[in-house]
C-alpha cells in the first residue's frame, strides 16, 4: 500500500491508494464532481491527472462511459501477424484501463461509498480486500468489479455438468467457459480411481465434478490464498467436505493419486495483475511444473487429464510441437485426446480484434500416462497431430475421438 495526497477546499488530505492491477499510485489529483464535462475529463486522464469523484455515484458511472467512448482503439493492421495482433490487442486494452482507472473514489474506513446514490459497497469491498481498517482510494473501474463479483458470489454461476452453482470469490477466475468442466464431466474415468488431485483449483468445480463422479477422495491445492477460500466455501456449499480436502498455497499435494487433473492458464505470457493469473501464465511455468511432476506423483498405473485450450497456438504464442516436446521430455505418454468447441459467444464476434484465433480454438482434455511412446505422425506444427487422432465434433459441441486419421477438426 502507498499513500497519496490532495489538496481539497484549501485542505491537505492523504490516505491509502489500493489497485488489485498494481496500478501505480496516482501523483497529480484533482478533485472532480458533476460539473466536470466528459472532454475536460479525458483530456486529463489522458495527461496522467487521476480525477477523484465528489459527486453523483450514477454520474460518476456515465462519466466513465463517456472516457470509454472517447478512448481510442486504433484498428489492428491488416498486415499483423496472430501474435502481434494479440499483443496489439493486449496493449490496447492496457492504455484503455490506464486511463480509466484515473477516475477514483474514496473509501471510508467502513468501506462505505459517501457519494449521493451510492450503493452499499461495504460488503462487496469487505469480500475483496478484507477487514476496513482506513480510508482508502481505489479507481471506480476496481469499485464496479468487487461490486459485480459480489453478486456473481451471491447469486453463483449454474454448472449443468454439477447439477448446481459454483460461488466464485473476488479475484478468483469463474467457471463461465463451461467446455473444459463438460470434458472433465465426460472423459472415461481409469478403472482405479479412489484418489484425485485437482491442482489450481480456482472455485473448485473440477474437484466437486470429480467427486459427483464417484471419485473416492479428491486433494484440490491452489497458489492463490483467495482461490483456497474460494474452493473451501464451494465445496462445503455443495457438501462435499468428507470427499474434497482442499490444501495450499502449493501445486502438488503429498502422495501419488490415481488421478491427477490440471486446467491451467491457457496463455504463456506475463500477468499484469494477480487477477490475471487466471488466464496467463508467463513462459508456461505451472504447465511445465504440472508435466514434470507427474511422473512423481502418479499412482502405478494412474492417469493424468491435462485441460488445455489451443488459442496460445492460434495466436503464435506457443507452437503444438512445444507442447508435445513438453509432454514427451517429463517422461509421458499421450494415450487419448477429446476435444470441444467453445460455447461461449467471442467466437462469433466478428469485430473482435481476435475473432480468427477465437472461431477456430479448440479445447482438449489430454490423457496421459508414464512412459515414452515413439511419435508416428507429423509434428511440424499446430494443424498436425502426430498421435494419429482424428476428431468428431457432436452436434451438442463435444467431441469424441477415433480412428488413426492426421485430420484436425475443422
Amino acid at each position: 500500500m502507498s499513500t497519496i495526497r490532495w489538496t481539497e477546499a484549501d485542505t491537505d488530505h492523504s490516505a491509502r491508494w489500493h489497485s488489485e492491477s498494481a496500478a501505480a499510485a496516482p501523483e497529480h489529483i484533482i478533485v472532480a464532481d458533476d460539473r466536470m464535462r466528459a472532454e475536460t475529463a479525458y483530456r486529463l486522464a489522458c495527461q496522467g491527472t487521476a480525477l477523484l469523484w465528489r459527486g453523483d455515484f450514477h454520474n460518476a458511472r456515465q462519466l466513465l462511459r463517456a472516457l470509454s467512448r472517447r478512448i481510442d482503439r486504433k484498428p489492428v493492421p491488416a498486415s499483423a501477424g496472430p501474435a502481434e495482433s494479440f499483443h496489439l490487442y493486449r496493449r490496447a486494452r492496457g492504455q484503455r484501463a490506464r486511463v480509466l482507472g484515473r477516475l477514483i473514489v474514496q473509501l471510508e474506513p467502513d468501506h462505505s461509498l459517501a457519494l449521493r446514490r451510492a450503493p452499499d459497497v461495504r460488503q462487496a469491498c469487505t469480500q475483496a480486500y478484507g477487514s476496513a481498517r482506513e480510508p482508502m482510494v481505489i479507481a471506480l473501474t476496481e469499485l464496479l468489479g468487487a461490486i459485480g463479483a459480489h453478486q456473481w458470489r451471491e447469486n453463483g454461476v449454474p454448472v449443468p455438468a454439477l447439477g448446481a452453482r459454483i460461488h466464485p470469490h473476488y479475484g478468483v477466475f469463474s467457471p463461465v467457459r463451461g467446455e473444459y468442466v463438460d470434458l472433465v464431466a465426460q472423459a472415461p474415468l481409469p478403472v482405479e480411481h479412489r484418489r484425485a488431485f485437482d491442482l489450481g483449483t480456482g472455485t473448485g468445480v473440477l474437484a466437486a465434478v470429480l467427486a459427483r463422479r464417484g471419485v473416492g477422495h479428491i486433494v484440490a491445492t491452489d497458489i492463490n490464498p483467495r482461490a483456497l477460500a474460494c474452493a473451501r466455501d464451494n465445496v462445503d456449499r455443495l457438501g462435499l467436505t468428507d470427499r474434497v480436502d482442499v490444501q495450499g498455497p502449493g501445486l502438488y499435494p503429498d502422495g501419488r493419486a490415481h488421478l491427477v487433473v490440471c486446467n491451467p492458464p491457457w496463455l504463456p505470457i506475463r500477468p499484469t495483475s494477480a487477477i490475471d493469473q487466471g488466464v496467463y501464465d508467463p513462459d508456461g511455468v505451472m504447465l511445465r511444473a504440472f508435466l514434470n511432476g507427474l511422473p512423481a506423483h502418479l499412482a502405478p498405473g494412474g492417469e493424468a487429464w491435462l485441460v488445455l485450450s489451443d488459442l496460445a497456438e492460434r495466436l503464435g504464442l506457443r507452437t503444438r510441437t512445444e507442447l508435445l516436446t513438453a509432454i514427451d521430455s517429463a517422461g509421458l505418454h499421450i494415450v487419448d485426446r477429446i476435444d470441444t468447441r467453445p460455447h461461449h459467444c467471442r467466437p462469433r464476434d466478428r469485430t473482435d480484434p481476435l475473432y480468427a484465433a477465437r472461431a477456430a480454438e479448440v479445447t482438449s482434455l489430454w490423457r496421459l500416462v508414464s512412459g515414452h511412446r515413439p511419435s508416428t505422425g507429423n509434428s511440424s506444427g499446430p494443424q498436425a497431430d502426430p498421435w494419429g487422432n482424428r476428431v468428431k465434433t457432436t452436434r451438442a459441441g463435444h467431441a469424441a475421438t477415433y480412428g488413426l486419421e492426421n485430420v484436425w477438426p475443422k
